[in-house]
């Protein structure tokens, strides 16, 4: 089992929020720090301030002052990342980290933010998204001394040098999404990881059979494509911690009992333990308050032995 630190900065965190707790996450073993990719907060407990951080800004910040986590977005917005700046940018992180970049994309969800800072919101996003996907594993995978070229619906690109080239010989790719037959079907053709936040046992388990059958379907090998669930997380030693957790991830106890990671590390530990059992094999702990750093250390001290060292 793999663990990550998954944060929200748009809903109120600056450089050096995000630079302590993703260090802190280091610091606790776990494998990654993964944030979101937003520029309007959906908390507005304080307004947002002192407003949004460019995702990849930030990380490549991060990855300067790390020296293990892997780092990327869950997930980047196809909507406003124009696929050829994301190749670049994420290549570029990638050689700041010394290969430690994960790409997370999405189609895009939240109309606000797109209203406010006036990026295009399509009615239909599913083909924008298509089209970076195969953009970014055509830069990424052109030969150096070649070029790349794309005539699509939405992009087209004429001689692209397809520079510069991430370190990893391949990025991983990780892709989300509760449909049923598009964003399989696209996980099938471009995804490492299928990411999901966290349901039922029996949503969790269609969710990957369906995943699975398009990834037998276009011919990749079992195992090919890992899942993962994030899901906002509150634990702690006592009720009155676990409470005053869930309170600042602007949810309840018995709600983050049903949908999220909440109540002694005990349950927690039990909660991981099922997960895995129906295949999933990474978990994305949703970090709401990005200054507990005590939250973070007892997650790494009383959770993640269980798996990593068991």
């Amino acid at each position: 089992m793999d663990f990550r630190v998954f944060v929200e900065p748009q809903n109120g965190a600056s450089f050096a929020d995000q630079l302590v707790i993703a260090q802190a996450a280091e610091d606790a073993g776990f494998n990654g720090f993964f944030r979101s990719d937003h520029f309007l907060t959906m908390d507005q407990r304080n307004g947002g301030l002192p407003g949004p951080t460019d995702s990849w800004v930030t990380l490549g910040a991060i990855a300067t002052h790390t020296s293990r986590l892997r780092l990327g977005t869950l997930v980047s917005s196809a909507t406003f990342r124009h696929p050829s700046l994301l190749a670049i940018q994420a290549a570029q992180v990638d050689a700041m980290s010394g290969g430690r970049v994960e790409l997370g994309l999405g189609t895009g969800w939240f109309e606000a933010e797109h209203v406010a800072y006036g990026f295009p919101f399509p009615a239909k996003r599913f083909g924008p998204f298509q089209e970076s996907l195969a953009i970014i594993t055509g830069l990424w995978s052109t030969p150096v001394g070649e070029t790349f070229s794309y005539e699509g619906e939405h992009y087209r690109l004429v001689d692209a040098p397809a520079l510069p080239k991430p370190v990893q010989a391949h990025v991983p790719i990780i892709i989300g999404g509760n449909g049923a037959t598009k964003t399989p079907s696209i996980a099938a053709r471009y995804a490492d990881e299928f990411n999901g936040f966290l349901a039922s046992d029996e949503v969790v388990s269609e969710r990957i059979e369906r995943v699975n059958e398009a990834a037998a379907k276009a011919g990749r090998p079992a195992g090919a494509i890992r899942f993962s669930i994030a899901a906002a997380t509150a634990v702690g030693s006592s009720d009155a911690e676990v409470a005053r957790r869930a309170e600042a991830a602007g949810s309840t106890v018995d709600r983050l009992a049903a949908m999220g990671f909440s109540g002694s590390p005990q349950r927690v530990v039990d909660r991981v333990g099922h997960l895995l059992e129906l295949g999933v094999t990474r978990i994305y702990f949703q970090i709401l308050d990005m200054r507990d750093l005590d939250h973070v250390a007892l997650i790494g001290e009383a959770v993640l032995p269980h798996f990593i060292n068991g």
